[in-house]
């Protein structure tokens, strides 16, 4: 596997350096406020440390350290693979190599049928225009396309591809099979999506990593029938891509994280798929602070509509790009649960994490501390315990209770001061706060029950 190399004076510098800004857009980007602390953070040398002669790793001491002060740079995308469940702590060096390989053949597979399906797929070319009609009739002259391999971002026509035939009127030209159609009608909000996403980068200045990111969507949105592609997977996509480079790896976290998260994706005419959490935030908040519950009622946001993005993207927007990666891995290393690479296995890719087993594994000293404090107190609902990130929001409206009571007359208002979040949130002292306003939940509904 490929290491970026690291100077001495990458232990203090802030990750700001490490995932460089195009200069135009340096002075409008949020600072970050992360940093290597040397005997805080994960090193390297206590990563490598973490394994066995066979390759199984220590859990338990990385989640202390994670949970502490972060993962270091240098090591984050190997890290983030046992964090997100790719795989096993469990497991021998020669395991991970053969799941590796299985599960490198089994993307190229999947893309290999995408691009039979469309010629796009694989072709380093961005979709930024619709190229078939609702009924299956294929439009010959996207007007955009984005040439990944050139310099510059070109416009040009071009044919499109229905593949070797499959559910193809030959005599029309025309799609027949909906699920071909529904897939190819997504092809180019993928490519605008994936155009504005982390556009302030110098890696995306590489129209190679945007054309794998664009890749990498496609084939999720195949596999991934019941969801498909919705706005703000290229926001939850991105950082693999920046951290891995094997494009098949990349994949695979951004399918471990969506098993965590396609629920919010999924929506039907009768509800939006986050609204379990937006419950869950209304009714934390009832309980910790009804007076601030109660002023958001009044002021007709009492369905929590408000925090739908913070949701949906996990604080990409209220964070810069090295803050947001530092807040993720301490959130999965909270909720860290072992038996999560089984359960995956058990259900196969693009589907929900299965509930309610039983856990295999004995010390609870394997499991995050938040996961371990949901165990104590027996929290497992039929969806499992809440995620963490529920009281993330709930920390950031705590954190803002008077100026909201006091300032906010109406919904604009509301908007306009969590808006100025951004930026300004901290994420260790944002999950130190989460974990308290957890604690005191529990407590709180403890003390309700008979």
């Amino acid at each position: 596997m490929m290491r970026r190399r690291w100077s001495k004076d990458s232990e203090t510098d802030p990750s700001s350096s490490l995932y460089p800004l195009r200069p135009d857009c340096a002075n409008n980007a949020p600072d970050t406020k992360f940093k290597i602390k040397v005997g805080r953070t994960l090193s390297v040398r206590k990563w490598h440390a973490a394994f066995s002669q066979q390759g199984s790793l220590h859990i338990a001491s990385v989640l202390s350290r994670i949970q502490r002060g972060g993962v270091h740079p240098a090591i984050r995308n190997e890290v983030w693979e046992f964090l997100l469940g790719c795989f096993d702590p469990d497991s021998t060096f020669d395991e991970r190599d053969h799941i590796r390989n299985t599960r490198r053949m089994q993307y190229a597979r999947w893309k290999e049928r995408c691009r039979e399906m469309d010629s796009h797929v694989g072709s380093g070319k961005i979709i930024t225009a619709p190229i078939i009609t609702e009924d299956g009739v294929p439009i010959k002259d996207p007007l955009v396309l984005l040439e990944a391999t050139s310099d510059q971002s070109t416009l040009q026509g071009g044919s499109t591809s229905s593949g070797n035939g499959n559910g193809v009127d030959e005599a029309m030209g025309r799609l027949t099979d909906k699920q071909i159609i529904e897939w190819k009608l997504t092809l180019h909000q993928i490519g605008l999506d994936v155009l504005r996403t982390d556009r302030s980068m110098v890696f995306y200045e590489k129209k190679e990593n945007l054309s794998k990111l664009w890749d990498i969507l496609a084939v999720y949105a195949w596999i991934d029938k019941e969801v498909g592609y919705c706005q703000g997977m290229s926001d939850l996509c991105s950082p693999m891509i920046v951290l891995l480079n094997d494009e098949a790896d990349a994949f695979w976290c951004f399918e471990r994280l969506m098993r965590r998260l396609r629920g919010n994706f999924r929506c039907t005419q009768q509800s939006v798929g986050v609204e379990n959490q937006l419950q869950h935030l209304a009714s934390i908040i009832q309980v910790l602070d009804p007076k601030l519950h109660d002023h958001l009622e009044t002021l007709g946001g009492g369905d929590y509509l408000f925090a739908f993005r913070m949701f949906m993207v996990l604080f990409r927007r209220e964070l810069s790009f090295g803050d947001s990666l530092y807040l993720w891995e301490m959130m999965w290393a909270l909720e860290y649960d072992p038996d999560m690479f089984s359960r995956y296995e058990e259900t196969g890719p693009a589907t929900d994490i299965a509930q309610g087993s039983k856990p295999r594994v004995k010390s609870t000293r394997q499991f995050g501390k938040y996961e371990r404090a949901n165990m104590k107190n027996g929290v497992n609902g039929v969806d499992g315990p809440v995620p963490i990130s529920v009281f993330l929001v709930a920390s950031v409206l705590k954190e803002n209770s008077q100026k909201l009571l006091q300032e906010a007359r109406g919904l604009d208002d509301l908007i306009r001061i969590l808006n100025n979040v951004n930026g300004n949130l901290d994420a260790k002292k944002a999950c130190e706060a989460a974990l308290k306003l957890h604690a005191k939940y529990l407590r709180k509904m403890q003390g309700k029950k008979p």
